[in-house]
């Protein structure tokens, strides 16, 4: 199907400011500055050291993932498998992995983990309750702003996955990939909707704009689903990362649909989470019949990492939302770089 409007300049975003020594470390490789980040001055021990969640080590990390997204601008493709870069990244892989594996429980109980998410409590209070009952305006941007980092290439991370997989669980795969780009359409793919909702909430709507604007809590999400997708043993963690975002997806948009009308937003700010209600609520039931069920039983062995997919990654949102909802009860902005208020409002 062809769209309705004219294609979008394809740009690539602006290299963000280090926040220490290994996102300097790679920052400099990618503007030329060193050859590669082993020629930089890497404090001995800095890795190990790191902390596995930080600002230093998950903006590190997110630079060398975006290199096999859209890049940086003025910077080499080439680099997306230097040596080098890939060598560091592989280091800070290794920290995070070993942080989350701590962090979780573990298992091999995939029913049980699902089961899981399919209650929700009755006390529940996370981003989307808030915004719900009694979000403001410039809340409601800001996490708009941090979610961007993944919905303004939303699906992109899970496509790796596809070759990684075979028969029934391919298909159903491929079939809630089909719908994450529009069905044919790409007027209605979601990244496209959510770059609508952003210019009707006054943000810039440009692939990578809040990079600089985004806290760790929030990288850290988008580098879990590069990770487990870069990486073919971890195609087990990127499905349980999926079928967690599709679980949990339908009930929270309803809530952000809700929100943004009592705020007065527009129907091109509700159309995306609008569109997830339904959406999700469908992908759920393909993801857990006709990838998972199919995948566990051609590839028994996968459970483990289905069971940390879905662990990670609710660890994960858990701390973004934490992040979020300590920082907006002292009347503090999530972000970095705090954004300018609307001049009125749209």
């Amino acid at each position: 199907m062809l769209s309705s409007t004219s294609p979008r300049p394809v740009t690539a975003p602006a290299l963000p400011a280090p926040r220490g020594p290994l996102s300097s470390a790679v920052l400099a490789a990618l503007r030329g500055i060193s050859a590669a980040p082993h020629a930089a001055e890497i404090p001995p021990g800095a890795v190990g050291q790191a902390d596995p969640y930080g600002e230093d080590l998950q903006l590190a990390l997110y630079c060398c993932y975006e290199l096999h997204y859209r890049g940086f601008a003025g910077v080499s493709d080439d680099l997306e498998w230097d040596p080098g870069l890939l060598g560091l990244r592989r280091q800070l892989e290794q920290v995070f992995l070993a942080a989350l594996g701590a962090d979780v429980a573990g298992g091999t109980d995939v029913a049980a983990e699902i089961g899981a998410l399919l209650v929700e409590p009755v006390d529940a209070a996370g981003v989307s309750h808030h915004l719900r009952h009694a979000g403001q305006l410039w809340q409601l941007r800001e996490y708009v702003v941090q979610r961007s980092l993944y919905h303004l290439k939303e699906a992109d991370p899970q496509a790796w996955v596809i070759p990684r997989l075979s028969g029934p669980a391919k298909v159903a795969l491929v079939s809630v990939e089909h719908d994450e780009y529009g069905s044919g359409n790409p007027d209605r793919m979601h990244a496209r909707l959510f770059a609508d909702m952003m210019t009707e909430l006054g943000l810039c709507a440009e692939y990578g704009a809040y990079l600089d604007a985004a806290q760790a809590t929030a990288l850290a999400e988008v580098n879990f689903m590069s990770l487990c997708g870069l990486h073919r043993r971890l195609r087990g963690g990127l499905i349980g990362q999926l079928v967690t975002a599709e679980l949990t997806s339908s009930p929270a948009s309803d809530r952000l649909v809700r929100a943004m009308r009592r705020l007065g937003c527009g129907p091109r700010a509700i159309e995306f989470y609008a569109e997830h209600i339904e959406a999700d609520a469908v992908h759920e039931q393909l993801i857990r019949h006709g990838v998972i069920a199919p995948l566990l039983a051609a590839e028994p062995e996968l459970a483990r990492d289905v069971v940390f997919g879905i662990q990670a990654s609710t660890l994960l949102a858990d701390r973004f939302a934490d992040l979020l909802l300590s920082r907006w009860a002292q009347g503090r902005t999530t972000l970095r770089n705090p954004l300018p208020e609307l001049s009125h409002r749209r």
